[in-house]
């Protein structure tokens, strides 16, 4: 774990020496020259009208952007089959802790690293190396790639497969939308994916789901301002009975989603 931090934090530096380094991935969208020294790789580019970049925010976090979050239980599925969350409150706790203490917490920081112009695929291997099982791995692999080649369909973007929070974090920063935006939409969505998961697996209403989403408002708010300036040695979870979940999961006999 340290070889590859060290190797990105090596690489980070190396690149605030160079000011003529292209910016970002494929330097597509991104602002040009330099400021007071900086590369253009670590500055952020301009942000798209706020109409216009919440727009194309709400479209790749719709249930309709094709990334297949629906097919994911993030471990939901084998702790509802044991008989571990039984009611609304339960399943509420849960998402939150996994929010603030794990996924969530370092799915926001690998996020702005990328969105900051820190090299793709040195965070993909680090956070491929987080993943604390294969089915988390499965996970956050397969929505990055499928996130990846409808981004670069539809807005000519060239990026490479990529873990979700990177692919996310290096695509709003070449199609220029905002990190704070970006971040609140992507925890959102994640939570919300979590929440449509125990719907369906548990007998909870479509009315309780919405209600264990809203609750999750406060918290969210709260990560995206404490987080998204968290350097990477402050990566980590302590969410293990999820973690122990998605082992589980994979030897389930009976399951309604992939992880």
């Amino acid at each position: 774990m340290a070889t590859n931090t060290d190797h990105i934090i090596a690489a980070r530096a190396g690149a605030e020496g160079t000011s003529a380094r292209a910016a970002g991935p494929a330097g597509k969208g991104l602002a040009s020259g330099t400021v007071t020294g900086m590369p253009r790789s670590a500055m952020p580019p301009a942000p798209l009208g706020t109409d216009a970049a919440l727009l194309t925010l709400a479209q790749w976090f719709s249930p309709a952007f094709p990334i297949g979050a629906f097919s994911f239980s993030h471990g939901l599925d084998w702790v509802i089959s044991a008989g571990q969350l039984r009611s609304a409150a339960a399943v509420e706790r849960w998402i939150a802790h996994v929010l603030a203490q794990g996924s969530g917490r370092n799915d926001l920081i690998f996020l702005a690293h990328a969105w900051r112009g820190e090299d793709p695929a040195g965070l993909d291997t680090l956070a491929r190396a987080l993943a604390p099982s294969a089915e988390r791995l499965t996970e956050t692999a397969e929505q990055g790639a499928s996130f990846v080649r409808a981004v670069n369909a539809v807005w000519s973007l060239d990026l490479p497969p990529l873990v979700y929070p990177v692919a996310v974090g290096a695509a709003a920063r070449a199609c220029s939308l905002p990190l704070e935006a970006t971040a609140r939409m992507y925890l959102h969505a994640f939570a919300a994916a979590l929440t449509s998961a125990a719907v369906r697996a548990t007998p909870l209403g479509q009315t309780e789901g919405q209600a264990i989403l809203a609750a999750t408002s406060t918290l969210i708010d709260r990560l995206c301002k404490d987080t998204l300036d968290t350097p990477l040695d402050d990566l980590g979870g302590a969410v293990f009975a999820a973690d122990i979940a998605s082992m589980n999961h994979e030897t389930q006999y009976s399951r309604m989603f992939r992880t």
